[in-house]
């Protein structure tokens, strides 16, 4: 397995529109990066510059000391070493689940039925289905060998191009889950390309945010969510209460009272700010006095948890996370108090979430 470095990448398509414009990125040996990002971004398309089915207009792309694109040449996909797990999976339909894991090995190694035994058991499959062809399958276990097909040839990288997508919510957290272990246990360098933030979070190292071309955030999936780079990518990653405030006294004056903040990465000290908390930092009670208080418009109940929406005094609606017992009832008035501490950022409005992710 081999470290990933990307520099300077640049690609534009038809009527020369930036698709990425100047990406840096590395993605340590051993490691597991997630691209996140909504459709549009261009996360799909670093993926195949990375991949080699595109070139780029300008940077680099290494796998460890090999670059492999930029400074004057361009290996090949074939010759890059680097395992591909798209979208459906891809499995060759006429072939059985051993023939299309020892597809790409060389022939010696294709009649090694231990290696296609071995690889099945590192995605959580039986070797049983050797001999299956890939319609007798579901899309969990053609996704997992998908990846056991890519991981066959002993490859420096890994990527993955949304290989959940297409799968039900139960079967996609079981095969999620699964896929991990076996990149894990293969001690293999990935690259995930996805737009779902839990599936992001729960499965990477480090989680790469792209907005319009540009990496805008680089860091580990706690991180991230504790402390993003900016209210747009806070509001991407998982829902978000963002408050006018004015920060006094080490205290941030906002429609939830006075909550002690930390400032963010560019945030304020002082002054005007909007602050940042996660709705499941808000707590529930019966109304108080002098407690701020809010009306419970609607309850949404996922069973494990629910989320209750709140309409403040000011007119404003934001929402809490509580577990799914002894929820407030629309309509009724309750008082809210705050966890922890809220994330300061400068008062210049921030863009529209939707927009700008």
């Amino acid at each position: 397995m081999s470290s990933l470095t990307v520099r300077g990448l640049t690609k534009s398509f038809a009527a020369a529109i930036p698709v990425l414009t100047g990406v840096d990125l590395h993605v340590p040996e051993g490691s597991f990066t997630a691209l996140l990002g909504p459709s549009g971004c261009g996360k799909t398309t670093l993926l195949r510059l990375i991949a080699g089915f595109e070139e780029p207009d300008s940077g680099t792309v290494a796998l460890g000391e090999r670059v492999v694109t930029g400074a004057g040449r361009s290996v090949p996909a074939r010759r890059r070493g680097i395992g591909f797990v798209p979208q459906e999976g891809g499995l060759f339909p006429h072939l059985t689940v051993a023939g299309n894991i020892s597809f790409g090995l060389p022939r010696r190694q294709r009649r090694d039925g231990a290696r296609v035994a071995e690889l099945l058991r590192l995605v959580g499959l039986d070797p049983a289905l050797a001999d299956r062809s890939p319609h007798q399958l579901s899309g969990g276990q053609q996704q997992r060998v998908a990846l056991a097909r890519a991981l066959a040839p002993e490859p420096s990288l890994v990527l993955l191009d949304e290989p959940f997508s297409s799968l039900d919510a139960a079967l996609r957290e079981e095969t999620r889950v699964a896929v991990s272990a076996a990149l894990s246990a293969s001690g293999a360098t990935a690259v995930l390309v996805t737009h779902d933030q839990a599936e992001a979070l729960s499965m990477a190292d480090q989680v790469a945010v792209l907005r319009g071309g540009r990496l805008v955030q680089l860091t580990d999936p706690r991180t991230l969510y504790r402390r993003p780079g900016d209210l747009d990518v806070a509001t991407f990653v998982g829902e978000a209460v963002v408050l006018e405030a004015e920060l006094r006294g080490g205290l941030a004056l906002c429609a939830l009272g006075e909550l002690p903040y930390e400032p963010a990465a560019d945030g304020v000290l002082e002054g005007a700010a909007r602050i940042l908390l996660r709705p499941e930092q808000l707590r529930l009670s019966a109304p108080r006095p002098a407690a701020p208080t809010a009306r419970v418009s609607s309850v949404d109940y996922y069973g494990h948890d629910s989320r209750v929406w709140l309409d403040l005094p000011d007119g404003l609606r934001v929402s809490a996370r509580l577990d799914g017992a002894d929820l407030p009832v629309a309509g009724t008035d309750v008082s809210i108090t705050v966890r922890g501490t809220a994330l300061a950022f400068p008062a210049r409005a921030s863009r529209d979430a939707a927009a700008a992710l």
